[in-house]
């Protein structure tokens, strides 16, 4: 069986899907802000980025803020659905442009979710509260971003959404005469409903941080998995809000 999946796993269209991955990382890894150009800020200000960036990195510019919101959600939402697509490329005998619609219409969801990410990092720069990478300036928004993904942890949204996360094939049951486009976007807000509030997280360390999106990857992924999710979305949200309530200590 294991043998099976993975030689289904080397057809054409799972070869450009990973291989489309693979790009994403590649763009955003280029994207990020080095550290040296960090430490710079911290010492000078938002006014060396734009000085060396001329605008054209950092939450100031819209079209940038909007173009790495986009980069980033497809890079660390699209590994998370791999069970629903695995089960999709197990239960459909149509040609390879079914995967196709069901992967643009998960992400066509979370191009919508960028497309408010940028604005409210643009606005939250001009009013002071994160800084030209990202970073949020302000304890009380920090604490606001940490509490509030803690709380959501536990609600029945999320529970929710979870659940239709964690059991593909019986989604597809239900669903599966809407097609594969309808069906993606389906999965998109699911998925949305499931992670918005830790993505927002991004303003806590920065925006760019490829630490946070390596971890925020992780932890999306295993919450999705029915046997590991289960035990870790509420642990998860209290270890937010403890951070959050102790963030004024330090």
């Amino acid at each position: 069986m294991l043998a099976m999946r993975i030689r289904s796993l080397g057809r054409a269209h799972w070869l450009a899907f990973f291989g489309g991955l693979l790009v994403c990382w590649a763009a955003l890894f280029a994207m990020a802000i080095p550290a040296e150009l960090r430490s710079l800020e911290a010492t000078y200000g938002a006014s060396i980025i734009e000085f060396l960036c001329g605008g054209a990195l950092g939450a100031q510019s819209y079209p940038a803020s909007l173009a790495m919101w986009a980069l980033m959600s497809a890079a660390m939402m699209a590994p998370t659905i791999l069970p629903a697509l695995a089960t999709y490329d197990d239960l459909s005998n149509v040609a390879a442009t079914g995967f196709w619609r069901l992967v643009g219409g998960y992400l066509a969801v979370w191009l919508g979710f960028s497309v408010l990410a940028a604005a409210a990092q643009v606005t939250l720069f001009r009013a002071g509260l994160i800084g030209s990478l990202g970073q949020s300036l302000s304890v009380p928004l920090t604490m606001t971003l940490l509490i509030g993904a803690g709380l959501y942890q536990f609600s029945a949204l999320k529970e929710a959404c979870l659940s239709r996360c964690r059991a593909p094939l019986t989604f597809f049951m239900q669903h599966w005469d809407e097609g594969p486009f309808r069906n993606g976007l389906r999965l998109g807000l699911d998925c949305l409903g499931c992670c918005w509030a830790l993505m927002a997280l991004g303003f806590v360390g920065g925006t760019m941080n490829l630490v946070f999106m390596g971890l925020a990857l992780v932890l999306m992924t295993l919450e999705k998995l029915p046997e590991i999710g289960r035990h870790m979305t509420r642990p998860l949200g209290v270890a937010l809000i403890g951070a959050g309530l102790a963030l004024p200590l330090f």
